[in-house]
């Protein structure tokens, strides 16, 4: 009975979430779809990766072993120290900043009035990818239980478009990509378990599959991002797919284990793999000057030193997040001032930048982010 009342209670506080995250996306604001439409559109997800890090840098404050489990300051001081919150935002991701910043756009940083947040009120990940990828937040999912999802994500829609049928696909450290995806019927491959590379063809992704095989199951079967990084570059050389999504999750789980060393390791280490899958796409020619990147995060984090590491219903900080754009289409107006924006403003500014209208066979889906102003 009292977990009952306690669903019905749960519930009832998503969809008051809901209805307010529906009226502030009316409030801020939508943009058409772009006039230019890339041909190929990237997407990124950092799992848990706070707002704070992303526009400040790294907090000297966490370098101790009691707020965040650290022995050695010294080295997260020389590799992310700096004087300015802009210097060291551009030490942990240079690519953010020196690249995506300066070409496309960031939303969320509440020091510029700007400010990036989820709607579903639950503050963790399946209910936070649910709504990055479906573009609703949706009371059914308020668990990270292994439940195929009920609604139907960006990813799958467009892969039932037949331009881009067979040219949609996904990566994750994190096991439950393929129920987030409900990949029977979706048919987006989402390798969010088993190795790397699901087929290998050379001796390189065999021995990619093999070391990702030798590496130890530290958090069980999540595994370690550098593998989920190398198998979906693979992918993409070999495959072309025209969306590739990349879920990586290093950066959540070193952040609950309170390792903010390795926290910020993780984050720099994202950071050089979009690097390379950005620089890798500019090389081939079916996505140089055709492809938008789309980089954010399931959730955020708690603001203090004591609940940095949590997110969740109680974190009510976990609930501002951040969003980067990049490509064809995105003018270069770098960190957005003024403007509201939610997570579930994602999926259809996924299905915008490669000129589709996901909100108009999702009627239920949030617009697409205002990238004109």
């Amino acid at each position: 009975m009292m977990k009952s009342l306690l669903s019905v209670v749960v519930g009832l506080s998503v969809v008051a979430s809901v209805a307010a995250g529906r009226a502030w996306d009316v409030a801020a604001g939508s943009a058409p779809q772009q006039s230019t439409p890339a041909a190929n559109v990237l997407v990124v997800t950092m799992d848990g990766m706070r707002w704070q890090e992303v526009f400040g840098g790294m907090v000297a404050d966490y370098l101790t072993k009691e707020a965040g489990g650290v022995s050695e300051a010294a080295a997260s001081q020389q590799r992310f120290g700096g004087a300015t919150p802009g210097q060291r935002r551009e030490k942990l991701m240079p690519f953010l900043w020196t690249v995506v910043a300066k070409q496309g756009q960031i939303f969320g940083d509440p020091a510029e009035n700007s400010v990036a947040r989820v709607t579903n009120g639950l503050r963790f990940s399946y209910p936070g990818y649910n709504e990055l990828l479906s573009g609703a937040a949706d009371p059914r999912i308020d668990s990270n239980d292994k439940v195929y999802n009920p609604n139907t994500t960006v990813l799958e829609w467009l892969n039932g478009q037949p331009a881009f049928k067979g040219k949609v696909a996904a990566f994750a450290s994190w096991e439950l990509l393929p129920w987030i995806l409900n990949e029977p019927r979706s048919h987006v491959p989402s390798n969010g378990e088993g190795p790397p590379i699901t087929s290998p063809v050379n001796e390189r992704q065999r021995a990619l599959n093999e070391l990702a095989a030798d590496l130890p199951p530290y958090w069980g079967a999540t595994r370690f991002d550098a593998p989920t990084g190398a198998g979906a570059l693979e992918y993409l050389k070999t495959h072309k797919p025209r969306v590739l999504y990349v879920m990586l999750g290093e950066t959540d789980e070193w952040a609950h284990g309170r390792k903010y060393d390795l926290y910020l390791d993780a984050a720099w280490r994202n950071d050089r793999f979009i690097r390379q899958l950005w620089e890798t796409a500019q090389s081939m020619p079916e996505y140089a000057n055709r492809t938008a990147l789309v980089i954010s995060t399931d959730h955020g984090r708690g603001e203090a030193g004591v609940d940095w590491t949590s997110h969740g219903r109680d974190v009510p900080a976990a609930e501002q997040i951040w969003i980067a754009v990049m490509g064809p289409g995105v003018p270069a107006l770098g960190v957005r001032r003024g403007t509201k924006a939610t997570q579930s403003q994602i999926a259809a500014t996924i299905a915008a930048l490669v000129g589709e209208d996901f909100t108009k066979a999702s009627p239920k889906a949030a617009p697409p982010l205002n990238m004109q102003r």
